[in-house]
């Protein structure tokens, strides 16, 4: 999948979903401020403040949960979670 570009949330299992969640977790934070110089300027401040970071993970979580129930939780393709 290009940097650019989500075309789906399938994939073919939780590794690759999870990847593709913190995919999503940048894309929106990148959407919400555009600027890269910004961005870098603030990265300092956030990555040493706890709740920062708890609320980072929260949102890789969230959409960590739309992935998966868009596979049905990978049962149909992983022979682990039949």
């Amino acid at each position: 999948m290009p940097n650019d570009q989500l075309q789906m949330l399938l994939t073919q299992t939780p590794e690759e979903g999870y990847k593709l969640a913190v995919k999503l977790a940048q894309k929106g934070i990148e959407l919400t401020q555009p600027s890269e110089e910004i961005r870098q300027m603030l990265r300092p401040v956030y990555s040493r403040n706890p709740d920062s970071l708890i609320a980072a993970s929260q949102v890789v979580a969230i959409h960590f949960q739309t992935v998966a129930a868009a596979n049905n939780y990978w049962r149909m393709w992983t022979p682990l979670y039949r």
